[in-house]
């Protein structure tokens, strides 16, 4: 045997392999470089905002109410009242939008009319915030005698985070194997049982990603609560859901554009509390999800 023949052997890479090798590590650096670009409007976000408005945070911007016409003081009544506004939109849109994914996913048969409700859903999605403000006045301020409340711009909230937490859900169930339900039926577990016991324990950790997303959507959204409850200067904290509240992302756009003098670090302060709050909120939604996936069997 040749020394040409003794260098060349069956597990040799091909010219051919060679080439997909290199076109795979072209694509790997492309795709290293586009999620870098991705993450730089993030991290430059974020320096302006702690840059600019970390002198801002103290204790009293934190813990007292806005004074001398919103020049002075803190946002403590807006950093509740987003919490009320996050806490009733999520108790009314997750377990609605959780029980339609259910229903669209494991009963509705494969017609017209389901094909309709998910065209629906999807173009609902798409709608503008300020056309769900329009719709929230009309129907829950107007036609429901609600009034400007913490449980109109809630309801508002929730019928706009509807879709998401729809279509998270349904992908969450549609990703449990079909052999988990036909191992469950022949044992003679009912369909409930089937979906109650073992269709969502193993996709809770996909459905608490539509919950992630209504979290941020409704902390940060400001049309739709600016016509429904959301108060321009309200120094106490809201008692029940009937009463109107600030809000941190209406305090923003306020102290922002309506507000004459008011310290440059306040704005990019409060912008910066709304943010810790969505990434606080997000951070313990994705350990819990985290969690529960690691919890899988499968």
């Amino acid at each position: 045997m040749s020394r040409g023949e003794t260098e060349h052997t069956d597990f040799s890479a091909t010219p051919m392999t060679e080439a997909s090798h290199s076109r795979q590590k072209i694509a790997r650096a492309f795709l290293g470089i586009a999620t870098a670009l991705l993450l730089l409007p993030l991290f430059a976000i974020i320096g302006l905002l702690v840059t600019h408005g970390m002198s801002a945070i103290t204790a009293e911007f934190l813990l007292e109410a806005p004074t001398a016409g919103m020049t002075a003081g803190g946002i403590y009544p807006a950093i509740i009242g987003t919490l009320w506004l996050i806490g009733v939109s999520l108790a009314v849109a997750a377990p609605i939008g959780i029980m339609a994914g259910i229903y669209l996913n494991e009963y509705a048969p494969e017609n017209w009319v389901t094909r309709m409700i998910n065209l629906a859903i999807v173009n609902l999605a798409g709608v503008p915030s300020i056309v769900h403000a329009l719709f929230g006045v009309g129907a829950f301020v107007l036609f429901l005698g609600l009034g400007t409340s913490i449980l109109s711009a809630s309801l508002t909230l929730a019928v706009m985070t509807l879709p998401v937490i729809i279509a998270s859900t349904k992908e969450a169930l549609a990703s449990v194997p079909v052999a988990f339900r036909h191992a469950s039926w022949t044992l003679g577990a009912s369909r409930w049982q089937t979906i109650w016991h073992i269709v969502l324990p193993n996709s809770v950790s996909g459905i608490l990603t539509g919950v992630i997303l209504q979290v941020s959507r409704a902390a940060g959204e400001t049309a739709p609560i600016m016509f429904t409850g959301a108060a321009f200067y309200l120094p106490f904290l809201p008692q029940s859901v009937q009463d109107q509240c600030m809000a941190l992302s209406m305090h923003l756009f306020t102290v922002s554009t309506q507000v004459p003098n008011v310290p440059e670090a306040f704005p990019y302060a409060t912008a910066l509390v709304l943010l810790t709050l969505v990434v606080t909120f997000n951070f313990f939604s994705i350990g819990l999800r985290t969690y529960l996936r690691a919890r899988r069997k499968w």
